[in-house]
């Protein structure tokens, strides 16, 4: 340790005379004060100046004991705070210290036979260190303003909620710091601009920011109705190179696209002669919806044609179940009676819906059922899971899984079961998708029904939204889901259906 003096300083012989001014002492190292202090502290000199402190006997073993110790820790601190001020008023204080260690001199050599010296300074040394800590974990919300604040809300939901713990092999609290220093955040356009920015690193397309407006429409699709041309579209298969454009998973039966002849598996090339090649599904989203009665431009391609379709924009009613009582062909009124069942899109009424169509049917002396998920491309997850327990007497009905395997099961034990007995067959294609796999799934992997019709399409991500305090929100994949026998099908397996002459046989019956 180095004593710099603040003020005058004289040297005599063995001791150092202090002025009343501000002493400041920066620590170097430990055992050259302590040298120094024990030969000061036990010279000759009467000096009132030196007088409390000879009384000490520091060449004890315990007392050098003690000021090693005090000085280490002493020099953490300093180490650690920058410079130690010891005031001229102190002096005094520091005498009767000296006083009172003197009296208990005795006690500290047994305390140091009970508690070993290197545990009281982990323990002093750990009460520093969280002290400074909560003081540096303290940002001071005067030097964050109202934008930073809601770019940091969106941060803290991503940080917290995404499937993703390596955040795409990036330090997501390194993004933050550099972001709230760089990324300019005065207008609230500046902000979003941000928070999409944020986003963009995560390279999850499934993963996105909405405005207020874009938000609310969010919510009032997954409850009654939407404005626009009835699609749902997605991403064409990573490994088909020669796909360019976003593909139709579903036209909704009724709306503008499914009377234009739009069908799933369909691409759509351009959007009011905007390229879709490099847009993504939710800006296409947000081009294909507007005000009711508005037109929009569609390029599709179907197989090797390729059509030029004007459509207008109208209320699209989500209604998501239809059903209809169907006989065998070719047994006459003798044919037993099958309830079909068409579920397009799993909304807030979903669940709801079926559970009704099912008591009506078999209110009409029906013996099996077909429920129909064809360009079904999801919705509400909860919805998926409660229609599966109206099926299932017990078992597994989705796995969710994050980047550490299974965090959580979803099962049945067959209390809200309402149709879990006749035979069931489920109509599935290249639509269906999201929430409508995990229900094939959990029917097929729990031997409840047998499934016809094409592969699926393949999407295993689930998504939670999230509102921001400004009325924005952000859609998080928050985890992917495996079946109940753990099949993973995002991108990689699709479900499996059953033989093709009889899915043949089926679909011409229900079509």
């Amino acid at each position: 340790m180095e004593v710099f003096l603040v003020g005058s300083v004289a040297s005599r012989s063995n001791h150092t005379i202090f002025s009343r001014e501000v002493l400041a002492c920066n620590h170097t190292t430990t055992r050259k004060i302590e040298t120094r202090l024990c030969s000061s502290l036990s010279s000759n000199d009467k000096s009132r100046t030196i007088a409390p402190y000879q009384s000490l006997n520091l060449r004890s073993c315990a007392h050098k004991t003690f000021l090693h110790s005090l000085w280490q820790l002493n020099g953490r601190f300093i180490s650690q705070g920058g410079f130690f001020l010891i005031k001229p008023e102190f002096i005094p204080q520091l005498r009767k210290f000296a006083i009172g260690i003197r009296k208990k001199i005795k006690c500290s050599e047994r305390f140091n036979n009970l508690v070993p010296l290197f545990s009281f300074r982990i323990i002093v040394t750990m009460m520093l260190a969280m002290t400074l800590g909560v003081s540096v974990s303290r940002t001071p919300s005067w030097a964050l303003s109202g934008e930073n604040l809601l770019f940091l809300e969106a941060w803290r939901t991503i940080d917290r909620a995404y499937i993703d713990k390596t955040f795409n092999g990036q330090s997501w609290f390194r993004y933050r710091e550099n972001a709230l220093r760089s990324e300019p955040m005065n207008t609230r356009e500046e902000t979003y601009a941000a928070i999409r920015k944020m986003i963009a690193t995560l390279d999850d397309p499934f993963t996105r920011f909405l405005e207020p407006g874009k938000f609310k429409s969010l919510r009032s699709g997954t409850q009654n109705t939407l404005t626009g041309v009835g699609l749902s579209i997605g991403y064409p298969a990573k490994n088909d190179k020669s796909i360019s454009g976003l593909m139709v998973i579903s036209a909704a039966p009724g709306g503008p696209a499914y009377r234009a002849g739009i069908s799933s598996g369909d691409l759509i090339l351009a959007i009011d002669d905007t390229s879709t090649q490099n847009m993504g599904i939710y800006d296409a989203a947000d081009r294909l919806q507007g005000t009711e009665g508005s037109g929009v431009e569609l390029i599709v391609r179907h197989g090797d044609e390729t059509r030029h379709l004007s459509l207008k924009r109208e209320k699209v009613l989500l209604n998501p179940v239809k059903s209809r009582i169907c006989r065998v062909p070719g047994l006459g009124e003798e044919a037993p009676l099958i309830g079909y069942i068409k579920l397009t899109a799993f909304n807030q009424n979903a669940s709801g819906a079926v559970r009704e169509a099912i008591e009506t049917l078999r209110g009409n002396n029906v013996h099996a059922f077909v429920l129909d998920l064809r360009d079904n491309s999801g919705g509400l997850f909860p919805e998926g899971i409660e229609i599966a327990k109206i099926w299932l007497n017990k078992g597994v009905i989705v796995y969710i899984c994050d980047s550490r395997g299974v965090r959580d099961i979803y099962d049945t034990d067959g209390s809200n079961a309402v149709a879990a007995s006749e035979p069931l067959a489920v109509l599935v294609n290249k639509g269906t998708a999201s929430a409508s796999e995990i229900l094939a799934g959990a029917l097929k992997d729990n031997k409840r029904a047998v499934l016809f019709g094409e592969p699926t399409f393949g999407k295993g991500k689930i998504q939670s939204v999230f509102e921001l305090s400004d009325g924005s929100g952000l859609a998080v994949t928050v985890a992917r889901y495996e079946t109940p026998d753990h099949t993973d099908i995002d991108k990689v397996l699709s479900l499996s259906v059953a033989d093709y002459v009889m899915t043949c046989k089926l679909i011409s019956l229900f079509h």
